[in-house]
């Protein structure tokens, strides 16, 4: 069979030599030519295989392994907290962009997410007897739900006095938020139905399945709050086995930094909010700003967030 140089598309003059059937994989992305989407179709060989063995898994970074090698982009148009959601649901992960109008806006964001989806919730919001109505749907608008534990401290660790969900307070006027003791609404510690320390992920959807309930707050034996488990959460496992989760059981999220001196302060919240991948998002990417940030990051958070920061120009 004869080589020979000729265009691969109709417009496009291209210097690759391949035989009359094609080229292989190795050739085409070996040339230092330039070629897009449309100058080139790719044929498949026979398949011995079936498509249950298929592996789409990525590496993201060196510590950050993606179920599908899909990445949503940091742009406003695109990923706040529900379209990194869905993409780390299905196995990829999505970056969170950086034009909110404060820092700790889109750290939100990035709470939205490591809060969505987790098995055992070590760090569950939660508010005290004394507050209001008001108070949680201050919780509900800014991380999205209102199945709040009750504690004496209004923290984890505190002696788990009740629960309070949406059910509770559904039916009180807006009027009254602000004089309705959270105290008023609650399921009582005695009505709740707990768990202790040694429970597993399935015995505790065991326990939610049997008594219908949706939340299970853990106690260790001083009766304080330790963990919560979500009913929907475990619902989630189930349906969405792809999804891209961290060491700690919660969904992936990333979020975008720029190159200004105030990005440190920005990667804080970020990291404190548990980011696991930091996108220097910037027009050039060729920037000396965008190294020493890197270098920064790295020195000041070398384990969190829990991957090597990437870069990104548009």
């Amino acid at each position: 069979m004869t080589t020979e140089k000729q265009a691969i598309s109709d417009g496009f003059r291209g210097e690759i030599e391949f035989e009359e059937d094609g080229i292989t994989i190795q050739t085409l992305f070996g040339s230092s030519t330039s070629i897009t989407f449309n100058d080139f179709n790719m044929f498949p060989g026979f398949i011995d295989f079936p498509v249950a063995s298929v592996d789409l898994q990525a590496n993201l970074t060196r510590k950050i392994r993606l179920n599908a090698p899909l990445i949503s982009s940091p742009m406003d148009t695109v990923t706040e907290s529900e379209m990194a959601i869905a993409m780390a649901l299905h196995g990829g992960i999505g970056i969170i962009h950086a034009n909110f109008p404060s820092f700790a806006k889109q750290a939100a964001e990035v709470s939205k997410v490591k809060r969505y989806k987790q098995g055992f919730i070590s760090n569950p919001h939660c508010i005290k007897e004394t507050d209001t109505v008001r108070d949680l749907i201050g919780i509900k608008a800014m991380y999205g739900f209102t199945g709040t534990p009750v504690t004496s401290t209004g923290t984890v660790g505190g002696k788990l006095l009740g629960l309070v969900t949406s059910r509770d307070i559904d039916f009180i006027p807006e009027s009254k938020y602000a004089s309705t003791k959270i105290a008023d609404v609650m399921v009582p510690r005695e009505r709740l139905i707990v768990g202790n320390q040694d429970f597993t992920l399935k015995h505790a959807y065991e326990i939610l399945e049997e008594e219908k309930k949706g939340k299970l707050p853990i106690v260790n034996e001083k009766d304080e709050l330790v963990k919560l488990i979500a009913r929907t959460d475990l619902k989630k496992a189930r349906d969405f086995p792809l999804s891209s989760y961290d060491t700690k059981g919660q969904l992936m999220v990333g979020a975008a930094i720029n190159t200004r001196e105030t990005a440190k302060e920005n990667v804080r919240l970020l990291v404190q909010a548990g980011v696991d991948v930091l996108v220097v998002d910037s027009s050039n990417g060729a920037s000396q700003y965008q190294v020493d940030l890197l270098k920064w990051i790295k020195s000041n958070y070398p384990e969190s967030p829990r991957s090597s920061p990437a870069t990104s120009s548009r």
